[in-house]
């Protein structure tokens, strides 16, 4: 067989590493873009491929959202490729925060004093266990032996003065002990409360990407040293964000300012600081491709293109790896030959019941799920590790005989699986390997195999089944992502030889994204709306006016964003009939060319704070009203009255003359406009009439919705009062009811 040699291939040049800045976020409603932007010099002359290394990547970041854009270059330059890394990080003693470090001082701290304390303890209590000794009677002495006063005595004041200046000791170290267990406490909890980008660990992972750039053919090379600027881009979760305002009122409350603020939230994994921000209502989730209708037509069953970007593989695959298991089914019969080849059943009992292994040879490099067999560097304890075995069902059961084969595993048992998402059961092999071998084995090899994986893996139907044939297989984005394949080794006998995908920073970065994504269960501030509830159905974003900071932490921090033109217009409410109170409200009326969202507006008057209120969402052009609290500079007093009286034939109707009259008095120094609200008694029954007077001066019907519903009765006094002034108002009318329309018990004349 002719094998065809393909030239030598010079590897690729090993990325260099450059420093880089985070320029720019735009957090989403959920989510974030980041843009980290580094510089570096093309070398004078360079043709080809060039590749970066860049750092401090996040890990929460998702792999395929990177991007890389050129902004500064020579023509032509352009980046080919993305690919994440992750790397570990060995942090140096002076790389270690401060925070750490003053928490680590802390604990080496209070332990000191402790080991000081318990070993003051002991001492004090050695000394409080002195006693004098009783000396001993003789045996031919009839008389006890006099007592040692004196020393008894000085023993006592010994043990008493040394127990006070103990016991002084011990009152003053455990002050200290307990100072240093809560400057340690407060350590460790400025420790916790501090950003998540902080890395405290003796060693690290970090994330980062190789970008490479690529010169176009066509494109001249560059005839001396050219500053390049390479923007990278990057989707991660954990970041959101809630307006906020504030309404500064002069004095007057005829003039002010709105200033529209934002409470952002990020446990991103990376500080983001001195960055221009951009706070967007979009979703960063939401589809944005089109959906593909797929035809319907009539006529003769045709095979569907086979999709570019792969192929089958070449026939006789298996066959190239004929000589690698022969190789190694004759290494196995040369150890199982020289004894040092144990099956399977062998290792586990002799592993199980702690037994010896033939030849002496001992059982701590072997494992117990599969045979293995050592080679005599091993037997002599050069090296620990024990040779890899092909898979378990590749092995015999039994030690192989010199010049035998080993036996075909037994036929596994069937068990059933979906073929597709909501298709019917079918049989499958037990102990078939996981999708993504499967994906390369059985779907890339030939044999009518026909397996379902994940939305990642393709899927081979049945060629009768209701799918289509098996040219109908399409890849998944994993296998179209050729950087990212690995080619299956020769032990893999169900997939070796095949492309698959890698995946493995995706699985390092789990645990980091989960972290991240606990933010979107942050509670709201107060009266805070989500932006995509109030947004509606538009989009738009904001950007930030200064660069701002925000520490991956996982709380709100506020950020200034715009100054925003409005149009104010104060106005007093009162509803005397309810409350005599005044109330303050001022008319917003929005005249920027963007909407703003709903959100908390923190309401200040002459430089004073009042309250936080409620700002609805307003449109470009749109007007709402927005209350300040009570004003007690303008005040209402009302009075009522009512007279009683017969009207009609033979007097049987009731009729109840009700006159209301309200002061008003404002003690301003300023002209103001008033609203007084009153309300006239309806009637359902075409019996009882209600006839209105003319009031003084005339108020008119409310036609104004009161939160969201229109108040039937309802009438309004709209004034203009003067400063210093008060106003009478007046207002009349009629209740008659029929005699027959009385109230069991009597009219009511409240």
């Amino acid at each position: 067989m002719a094998v065809a040699v393909e030239p030598d291939v010079p590897a690729p040049a090993p990325a260099q590493a450059f420093g880089s800045a985070l320029e720019s976020v735009v957090v989403y409603a959920q989510g974030a873009v980041c843009t980290r932007r580094t510089r570096f010099t093309l070398p004078e002359g360079h043709r080809g491929e060039f590749r970066i290394h860049v750092g401090d990547v996040p890990l929460s970041a998702y792999p395929q959202s990177l991007r890389g854009t050129v902004t500064v270059g020579p023509d032509g330059l352009r980046v080919a490729d993305v690919r994440p890394r992750i790397e570990a990080v060995v942090v140096q003693p002076r790389d270690v925060p401060e925070l750490r470090r003053a928490c680590d001082a802390a604990d080496e701290h209070l332990t000191r004093l402790n080991a000081r304390r318990a070993r003051l303890h002991t001492e004090i209590e050695a000394t409080a266990g002195l006693r004098a000794a009783q000396a001993r009677q003789r045996r031919d002495d009839p008389y006890p032996r006099p007592a040692a006063v004196e020393s008894v005595l000085a023993l006592a004041d010994f043990v008493t003065d040394r127990l006070d200046t103990l016991q002084t000791r011990m009152r003053a170290l455990e002050e200290e002990c307990s100072q240093a267990e809560h400057d340690a406490r407060v350590a460790r909890h400025r420790l916790d409360e501090a950003s998540g980008s902080l890395r405290v660990e003796e060693a690290r992972t970090t994330g980062s990407a190789v970008l490479t750039l690529d010169l176009a053919g066509d494109a001249p090379a560059p005839a001396a040293p050219v500053e390049v600027v390479v923007d990278l881009e990057y989707q991660v979760p954990g970041a959101r964000w809630v307006p906020q305002y504030q309404l500064r009122l002069d004095t007057a409350m005829t003039g002010g300012t709105l200033v529209m603020r934002a409470a952002v939230a990020q446990r991103t994994g990376e500080d983001w600081t001195g960055v221009r921000l951009g706070l967007s209502t979009a979703d960063l989730d939401r589809r944005t491709d089109l959906p593909e209708l797929r035809s319907l037509r009539i006529g003769r069953r045709q095979a569907a293109p086979a999709p570019s970007g792969w192929r089958e593989p070449p026939a006789g695959l298996d066959e190239l790896f004929a000589g690698y298991d022969a190789g190694t089914a004759k290494r196995r019969e040369l150890a199982a030959a020289d004894g040092r080849y144990l099956p399977p059943d062998a290792i586990a009992s002799k592993t199980l019941t702690g037994g010896a292994v033939p030849g002496g040879y001992g059982m701590a490099e072997l494992r117990a799920d599969q045979g293995s067999w050592m080679d005599e560097e091993q037997a002599r304890g050069g090296y620990p590790q024990a040779a890899p075995m092909p898979p378990p069902m590749a092995m015999p059961s039994a030690p192989i005989a010199p010049g035998s084969a080993p036996a075909p595993p037994p036929p596994p048992a069937p068990r059933m699986r979906r073929s597709r998402p909501g298709g019917a059961p079918r049989a499958e092999a037990a102990g078939a390997p996981p999708p993504a071998q499967a994906f390369a084995g059985a779907a890339y090899g030939g044999g009518g195999a026909e397996l379902e994986l994940s939305d990642n893996y393709m899927e081979r139907l049945d060629p009768d089944g209701p799918g289509g044939d098996a040219a109908s297989a399409l890849p998944g984005a994993d296998l179209l992502d050729y950087a990212d394949l690995v080619l299956t080794g020769p032990d893999d006998v169900a997939a070796r030889g095949r492309l698959r995908p890698g995946g493995s920073y995706d699985a390092a970065a789990v645990e980091y994204r989960r972290r991240a994504e606990a933010v979107a269960s942050l509670a709201l501030p107060a009266h805070a709306a989500r932006v995509r509830e109030s947004a509606g159905s538009y989009d738009y974003r904001f950007d930030v006016a200064a660069a701002a900071d925000v520490e991956s932490d996982g709380g709100w921090h506020t950020v200034p964003v715009c100054t925003v033109e409005v149009g104010l217009e104060p106005e007093f409410v009162t509803v005397p009939s309810v409350d005599e109170s005044v109330y303050g409200t001022v008319h917003v009326t929005n005249a920027s060319a963007h909407a703003l969202l709903a959100g908390p507006a923190d309401v200040s008057v002459g430089g004073e704070f009042l309250m936080t209120v409620p700002l609805p969402t307003l449109a470009p052009g749109e007007r709402q009203r927005v209350g300040v609290g009570v004003v007690e500079s303008v005040q209402v007093a009302r009075r009522t009255h009512m007279r009683e009286s017969t009207a009609g034939l033979r007097n049987q109707t009731t009729v109840l003359d009700h006159r209301i009259e309200i002061d008003v008095a404002n003690h301003l120094a300023r002209d103001i406009t008033v609203e007084v609200l009153e309300r006239v008694p309806v009637s359902d029954d075409k019996d009882v009439k209600i006839e209105e007077h003319a009031a003084d001066p005339q108020w008119e019907r409310d036609a104004e919705p009161r939160d969201g519903q229109l108040v039937r009765g309802a009438r309004v006094w709209r004034l203009r009062l003067p400063a210093n002034s008060t106003r009478t108002l007046v207002g009349r009318y009629e209740i008659r009811i029929p005699g027959g329309k009385s109230v069991v018990g009597g009219n009511r004349r409240a």
